[in-house]
């Protein structure tokens, strides 16, 4: 081979490596540069109207809903949580709902993990994933990654659920209040389960959990929330929990309370103490006379309204949700405003 012709085969070589490189370099860059993908979160407090202006949003716009409430990942608990019907499922894709037996546990820490699969099963379809609940705890996770504290201790556990069994639920509420006022005051005393992993953290670390058991996290980088809550008037809203609390006992919820209760619900200390199902739970424990009914349905509607009150307060402390007031907004406008929101840059 000449010269001439090694100089020839050299320069082409190093022609095919330098486009190699670029391309390569080329396909790196959209990489790095690649748009998150979007996804759609409506929060807001029991009663406001989020389920109804989902469903109208996911047929206008092709989306699929996640759920994001606590409760209706367990099957049977339908009417005490507002389940969407299977009719409406039929119609809409729904994801976590009906995932878990209510003997089973499901925690902040699951609900993470399968909202973020859900999330790309829909990507997955071309559809917009729209992720639907009040839980705050829940939807915090989710955009800012699960919460990272000691892992259980399995004895330390037992001691204290022998300990809330044996003083109730308020007694260790009041401990974790001295120790923990700011993590107290998010959730109730009979929020056992909280309860007692509050205060296992707290002996496992000495620290608060305030403090503690959302630092170290590695916040989500591949999707771009965009995140509404959805609300109403006080006086107004209260009217329209109480009014859907009559229409759940019309519709059975008791009876869907004491079939529950065969199959497990006081066992499960997070499901047992959902709002209603544990004034369901008593009332049934209860002579289930005229005036014991009376007091359940004062109880249910008094629980539900706090519900929501801590639900505002909660919200009022998430810095990505922007206000949407359904009292000032009808539900074409609400859904114009959510989507040109979700198409813009």
């Amino acid at each position: 081979m000449t010269s001439c012709e090694t100089t020839v085969e050299k320069k082409e070589i190093e022609r095919i490596f330098v486009g190699f490189t670029l391309e390569a370099q080329k396909q790196l860059t959209g990489k790095l540069h690649k748009p998150k993908k979007r996804v759609i979160v409506l929060a807001g407090p029991t009663a406001t109207g989020k389920s109804a202006l989902a469903m109208a949003l996911a047929e206008q716009y092709g989306g699929e809903i996640i759920s994001a409430d606590s409760m209706q990942v367990y099957r049977g608990m339908d009417i005490g949580t507002a389940k969407a019907t299977p009719a409406e499922r039929a119609k809409i894709g729904h994801h976590l709902i009906d995932i878990r037996d209510v003997n089973e546990s499901f925690n902040v820490v699951d609900f993470y993990y399968e909202a973020r699969h859900c999330c790309q099963l829909v990507h997955g379809h071309e559809r917009i994933p729209l992720i639907v609940g009040g839980s705050g705890f829940y939807l915090h996770s989710l955009l800012y990654g699960p919460p990272c504290g000691p892992p259980s201790v399995p004895e330390l556990r037992k001691v204290l659920e022998e300990e809330i069994e044996r003083l109730g639920s308020e007694a260790l509420y009041e401990r974790l209040k001295q120790f923990d006022p700011q993590y107290a005051s998010t959730i109730t005393k009979h929020d056992k389960q909280k309860i007692v992993r509050a205060l296992e953290i707290i002996t496992l670390t000495g620290k608060k959990v305030s403090k503690l058991s959302w630092k170290g996290r590695r916040k989500p980088q591949n999707y771009d929330f965009r995140c509404w809550f959805l609300h109403r008037p006080r006086e107004h809203l209260y009217k329209r929990i109480e009014k859907r609390c009559d229409q759940m006992l019309e519709e059975g919820f008791l009876e869907e309370v004491a079939l529950l209760a065969t199959k497990g619900l006081r066992e499960n200390s997070s499901a047992s103490q959902a709002i209603g199902y544990r004034q369901a739970l008593d009332f049934l424990d209860s002579p289930r006379t005229k005036e014991d009914y009376r007091r359940f349905v004062e109880l249910f509607k008094q629980a539900s309204r706090n519900y929501a009150k801590r639900q505002f307060t909660w919200f009022k402390r998430e810095p990505l949700f922007r206000w949407l007031d359904l009292d000032l907004h009808d539900q074409e406008i609400a859904i114009d405003m959510i989507r040109q929101d979700y198409e813009s840059l």
